[in-house]
């Protein structure tokens, strides 16, 4: 019996300090995480604007090119919400800070009733605009960012970071190529209307709707369909609508 107590309490013992130990290094450690995802997000903010260069220099470019602003959705208008302490996706989830979509063309369910958006410096104002943007994927929710050249029409560049797709088929929103396309494509017709469309058939180059057509991604339908939803979702006046016509009449930003 004194056998089994000590074993026992030799057990318990080792579970105490365990747990200490684990419990000190998750406390240390949580401001490198916390650092490094914000690294991270700074790195695909950059990327989508072409603009990281290597991790050595995210924090120096970042600092240098990227103004951080949140916005309200609803009028597009500027908040005085500092971008630091505002979190969207836990926004997302708060039902005083978020709404139900009514036309759910991206199948997100609700969205919050602000958004971050991160303006392009220039050297005389704004270059551009990079706007988060996400929908339901075959598997997941897709999270990725959209840039807008100075026009507030014209794609700078676009980029998912976050998703679960079916590797060679819906996960091709991750290939170098694919994303290469988006650069130069008008995301508005001349109505300024969600025109960007994503399609089955050749496009011909010759045509006035090639500047708004992207190849859509061979054998991942729901995927392809989750990307058109998602900018015919967002860029409209249920998402960054209202603030992208502020963004082209010059509001002071």
């Amino acid at each position: 019996m004194d056998s089994v107590g000590k074993t026992v309490g030799v057990a318990a013992a080792l579970c105490i300090v365990c747990s200490i130990l684990v419990s000190t290094a998750a406390v240390k450690l949580k401001p490198i995480q916390t650092k490094n995802a914000e690294l991270d997000m700074k790195k695909n903010i950059l990327s989508a604007a072409g603009l990281y260069k290597d991790d050595n220099s995210i924090e120096e470019v970042y600092s240098a090119k990227v103004v951080e602003k949140v916005i309200e959705l609803e009028s597009g208008s500027l908040t005085q919400i500092d971008p630091k302490t505002f979190d969207l996706r836990k926004a997302e989830q708060h039902p005083e800070k978020s709404i139900k979509i009514k036309n759910d063309i991206a199948q997100l369910g609700r969205r919050a009733k602000q958004s971050n958006v991160y303006l392009i410096k220039g050297e005389q104002g704004f270059d551009g605009v990079i706007l988060p943007i996400k929908s339901q994927g075959l598997w997941a929710v897709m999270y990725g960012f959209l840039a807008l050249e100075k026009d507030g029409v014209t794609v700078k560049g676009f980029q998912y970071y976050s998703q679960a797709e079916t590797p060679g088929l819906g996960a091709e929103v991750d290939n170098p190529k694919w994303k290469a396309q988006w650069v130069g494509k008008k995301v508005f017709n001349l109505d300024f209307k969600p025109e960007i469309t994503l399609v089955k058939t050749v496009i011909d180059p010759k045509s006035e709707m090639a500047k708004h057509q992207i190849d859509a991604l061979s054998g991942a339908t729901i995927t392809t369909n989750g990307v058109q939803n998602s900018l015919r979702y967002w860029l409209s006046e249920d998402g960054y609508g209202k603030f992208l016509t502020s963004y082209r009449q010059g509001v002071q930003l």
